[in-house]
C-alpha cells in the first residue's frame, strides 16, 4: 500500500516541481511597485514629480500647484461623491421610476468629467515646471492614485461579483 502511494505521488512531485520553473517570472521582468506590471518605459522606474530632485523653486511650484488643484477640486469631489451617495439610493428605492435613473447617472459623470479635466490641468502645469531631465523619468499616472485607471477607461473586467444573501 506505501509503495503504491510512493509510485503514484513520485510521478505528481515531479510534474509539479518541473512546472513551477516554467510558470515563473522572468527576472528581468521587473514590476513597478504598486502597479502590478511594468512601466510603460524603458527605464528601470518612473518617479512623481516629487521624488525628482526638484530645486527649490520647483518644490515651491509644485506645492503651490497641489494646493491650488486641492482647492479647486474640494467642492467638485463632495459634490461627486454627494451623486454617489444620491444615485446608489435611487437604484435601490422602488419608488423611482426607471427612467429617472439615467438622467442622474448623467449629473455624477459630469462631476467626474470636470474633476478629470482638473487633472489634466494639475498634470499639465507640473509637466510645465519640470526640466527635460525631470521629464524623462516622470510618470504622470503616478500623481493620482486612480489616474492610471483613469487613463484605461472603464474596468475591462466588468462588474464586481455579487457578495452572498444576507443570512437571516
Amino acid at each position: 500500500m506505501i509503495k503504491l502511494k510512493i509510485v503514484i505521488s513520485l510521478p505528481i512531485l515531479i510534474l509539479l516541481l518541473s512546472g513551477s520553473p516554467a510558470l515563473s517570472q522572468n527576472p528581468s521582468m521587473k514590476s513597478n511597485p504598486g502597479m502590478g506590471m511594468r512601466p510603460w518605459r524603458k527605464e528601470a522606474r518612473c518617479w512623481r514629480a516629487a521624488e525628482l530632485n526638484l530645486s527649490f523653486e520647483q518644490e515651491k511650484g509644485l506645492r503651490l500647484i497641489q494646493q491650488t488643484y486641492l482647492r479647486e477640486t474640494q467642492l467638485l469631489r463632495s459634490q461627486l461623491f454627494s451623486k454617489r451617495l444620491e444615485l446608489r439610493e435611487w437604484l435601490t428605492n422602488p419608488a423611482i421610476r426607471m427612467e429617472s435613473i439615467r438622467p442622474k447617472y448623467m449629473e455624477m459623470a459630469e462631476i467626474q468629467s470636470r474633476l478629470e479635466d482638473r487633472a489634466i490641468e494639475y498634470l499639465i502645469r507640473v509637466r510645465g515646471l519640470l526640466t527635460q531631465e525631470q521629464l524623462r523619468f516622470w510618470c504622470p499616472e503616478q500623481e493620482f492614485p486612480l489616474f492610471h485607471r483613469m487613463m484605461q477607461g472603464m474596468n475591462p473586467m466588468g462588474p464586481m461579483s455579487p457578495p452572498p444573501p444576507p443570512q437571516e
